[in-house]
């Protein structure tokens, strides 16, 4: 009797070593090639920057947009891992004010790879989002603990601040915002999430 293959019963093969290889590499290059040139770039360059076939990218990821998917997928999940080491941060205030300025400074290259695999057709609930929205809740977990330590003030929510973040994100990727100008603006954005002062509270 014939053995079945494991692809055909929805199980899949662990990759050799070789191929495991290859796949990191083609992700690594197509997080630099993309969050470069955004849509405009091409998975030939990805296959050509990695030293493989483009039969050997398609072979890994079946469709351009397969292969933006991963990528965001891995870059979400880089974030949502640091955001969540943070957690046991000993200062959360510094902790979550730094992820903030992390997560805008990380912005420019994040967002053409989503615009890139939104033109490719990409899932509008497929693995990136999950893997996006849960980023947003570690991030939603270090807002608690900031506000827990008096570090950020009590009256704000993470949707709100969530939208900041965005905002600022988006407005540091497309102006082209310069180191100091990022900084001030993050500076002002702060300032707003700080604690109200006790006679600012009283009056109102």
């Amino acid at each position: 009797m014939n053995t079945p293959d494991r692809r055909e019963t929805g199980s899949r093969l662990p990759l050799r070593a070789d191929a495991r290889d290859n796949r990191e590499r083609i992700l690594n290059v197509a997080e630099t090639v993309f969050g470069k040139g955004g849509e405009s770039a091409s998975t030939e360059e990805v296959a050509r920057l990695a030293n493989v076939g483009i039969a050997t990218v398609f072979r890994h990821f079946p469709t351009k947009a397969a292969l933006l998917e991963a990528v965001l997928v891995r870059r979400f999940g880089r974030l949502r891992e640091q955001a969540e080491t943070l957690l046991h941060a000993t200062d959360p205030g510094t902790a979550f004010f730094g992820l903030f300025s992390h997560l805008v400074a990380d912005a420019a290259s994040k967002i053409a790879i989503a615009e890139a695999l939104h033109e490719a057709g990409g899932d509008s609930d497929g693995d990136a989002v999950q893997a996006s929205n849960a980023l947003r809740r570690a991030v939603g977990a270090l807002l608690r603990h900031a506000q827990d330590a008096g570090a950020v003030r009590d009256d704000v929510e993470l949707p709100e601040v969530y939208a900041l973040l965005i905002a600022t994100s988006r407005a540091a990727a497309h102006a082209h915002l310069d180191k100091d100008v990022r900084a001030r603006m993050l500076a002002i954005v702060f300032d707003g999430l700080a604690p109200l002062p006790d006679h600012r509270q009283a009056s109102t």
